[in-house]
């Protein structure tokens, strides 16, 4: 299918996601990222049926069923390292450059060059920490996921 079609699939799945999002108390920061990053391909309940995953070559993972897979045991170290990009997944795109471009990556860290008692109260200076805190709530969604 076309770039279109894919960018199309991606919004819908987006505004689904945003859709979810109703009020502040009911806000679940591992679904929201979820449905963000992640549910265009696996779909919006992790079972590799998403909108996109048609038109992938190779079908993405049923996200709910990786405890089973390992023995009954969450691979939490895996899956962190599949989504920072240190295991490659080949449909994820390069280390550089996975799919989701840098909702996973962090950028330049900017607290080098704040002041060190700044970037310790103030975690927006580190780009890191909000990348990690991302990864842990999808990680954290995925482990309350899993088929028992």
């Amino acid at each position: 299918m076309s770039k279109s079609a894919i960018t199309f699939a991606i919004i819908i799945t987006a505004i689904v996601a945003l859709s979810d999002a109703a009020s502040p108390q009911d806000s679940d920061a591992g679904k929201f990222e979820f449905q963000v990053g992640c549910a265009a391909c696996h779909g919006i309940d992790g079972k590799g049926k998403g909108p996109v995953s048609p038109l992938l070559r190779v079908p993405p993972a049923d996200l709910t069923i990786l405890a089973k897979k390992n023995n009954g045991v969450f691979p939490l170290s895996t899956v962190y390292d599949v989504i920072d990009g240190r295991t490659l997944v080949m449909v994820h795109g390069t280390h550089e450059m996975p799919i989701w471009g840098n909702r996973y990556t962090p950028g330049p860290n900017k607290a080098a060059s704040q002041n060190p008692a700044e970037s310790f109260v103030n975690p927006s200076y580190d780009p890191e920490a909000i990348v990690r805190i991302r990864i842990l709530a999808v990680i954290d969604y995925l482990n309350r996921i899993q088929e028992k």
